[in-house]
């Protein structure tokens, strides 16, 4: 079995063990990294900045066979991929490359507005073949909705059928700590796929570990 690093740059522990226990349904031998500062919630380009150094910087263990990095804006994935021998993968990436899958149309809904032009930016670079219609955002605090499920769940459902009303096939629920909204509100959206970056993300790294393993 891989030993797979689930790196959360956001300084939450239960959103790490919530965003784990998503990705073992995938890749069972998964462990967890939280950032040891910064925000529990990544709201802003700084919070997103100072993650990604933290990520980068990390000591991961000598025996990790692949990394997901699981935070939307897969902040620190390159530095950290240039300098490992192993896969490293994030979940933004995989959730674009999932989206965009046969040409279809897709966006993002989440609940971080100050992030728009980043997430924007990343899910062209991730599938620049991509028909991508861009970020539809929920109504209210991000924090606040955080701290209510059904609040947020109501808040996306809405974000989901304004995308799917706007063309698109497949619906991106853009954030870490929404992993488990994407799973709730799988079977009551519109009809579309709604696309969990954290699952994803762990079929794209065994993918890649495939070939190096014997």
């Amino acid at each position: 079995m891989a030993n797979i690093l689930l790196m959360n740059p956001n300084s939450s522990t239960a959103t790490t063990n919530a965003m784990v226990a998503i990705a073992r349904q995938v890749l069972p031998g998964v462990t967890g990294w939280t950032a040891p500062s910064g925000s529990a919630l990544l709201t802003s380009i700084a919070a997103l900045d100072a993650s990604a150094t933290l990520v980068a910087a990390a000591e991961i263990p000598a025996d990790t066979d692949g990394v997901i990095v699981s935070a939307f804006g897969d902040p620190g994935r390159a530095a950290l991929a240039a300098r490992l021998g192993v896969p490293v993968v994030g979940i933004g990436q995989s959730a674009a490359l999932a989206a965009s899958r046969g040409g279809r149309r897709y966006a993002v809904a989440t609940h971080t507005p100050t992030l728009v032009a980043s997430i924007d930016a990343l899910m062209r670079d991730s599938a620049p073949g991509g028909d991508y219609l861009g970020t539809f955002l929920t109504s209210g605090d991000p924090h606040e909705l955080g701290a209510d499920p059904e609040a947020l769940d109501a808040a996306l459902l809405v974000a989901i059928t304004r995308a799917h009303a706007a063309g698109a096939e497949a619906v991106i629920i853009g954030g870490g700590p929404l992993g488990q909204a994407a799973e709730r509100l799988r079977d009551v959206a519109p009809p579309c796929e709604i696309i969990a970056p954290i699952p994803e993300a762990a079929r794209l790294l065994a993918r890649r570990l495939r070939p190096n393993r014997s």
